[in-house]
């Protein structure tokens, strides 16, 4: 019953908006990806990483939108390739604190980044809730706006915040995670996050969002709602 559910959810994926917006799940990346079987890997890591939180995370923690380090190539949101990996020095992570039975892939090209991309926010976000004794299923990431938005004039590997017609476009699907991630607490990153989640009348806890400097007051602020569920 569980894998149905996280079946149906991941269709509501697939009914991104146009323009300058890329699906990681169901469409390649031509000049980044590393084969044309790319997006059945990430919707694959996705797949199994939600499935090993369904009915065990406390918290959900909801960013803005997909970046091109993160989520883009890895498939999940918040997390990058590097993390998913193993091979953050900051974040040293096994691939069972994001699955049960799967051997995590990057689908970036080597060339474009050896290592694998690694995203600031998504490394700080981990770490901070690892820190706070948090096991990595009693949390879930995920995005207000559930796809990347890009830069047309950068191109994929670039990011921008998603227009007023795309976060419209993006509440069926975060109402969606919602629903299937009923949770004790329910944070928002930023304005922009919130404010989405302010349309769906969500009771959230909105924090600073660690990107721009934010970090110091990201963690003291998420702290404090941690604490109530360890």
């Amino acid at each position: 019953m569980s894998s149905n559910l996280i079946d149906g959810f991941l269709q509501f994926l697939k009914k991104s908006p146009s323009g300058a917006v890329f699906n990681p799940w169901w469409e390649v990346d031509n000049e980044n990806d590393i084969s044309g079987g790319s997006p059945a890997i990430r919707r694959n890591q996705l797949r199994a990483y939600l499935q090993k939180r369904l009915r065990k995370a406390h918290i959900a923690v909801i960013g803005e939108a997909i970046g091109y380090r993160g989520g883009h190539f890895s498939g999940i949101p918040m997390t990058s390739e590097r993390l998913l990996l193993g091979r953050s020095k900051k974040v040293p992570m096994k691939s069972n604190d994001f699955f049960f039975d799967i051997n995590p892939q990057r689908t970036s090209k080597p060339e474009k980044c050896p290592e694998g991309f690694s995203e600031p926010t998504a490394t700080i976000v981990w770490d901070t809730l690892l820190r706070l004794g948090l096991k990595p299923d009693q949390f879930v990431l995920w995005n207000a706006f559930p796809w990347h938005s890009f830069d047309p004039r950068g191109g994929m590997l670039s990011n921008r915040m998603p227009n007023k017609s795309e976060q419209s476009a993006g509440l069926s699907v975060l109402k969606a995670f919602l629903d299937l991630f009923p949770h004790d607490e329910v944070v928002a990153l930023g304005n922009i996050a919130a404010s989405q989640l302010e349309e769906l009348n969500a009771e959230i806890h909105q924090v600073r969002h660690p990107a721009s400097g934010g970090a110091k007051l990201f963690r003291q602020q998420i702290g404090r709602i941690a604490n109530r569920l360890i």
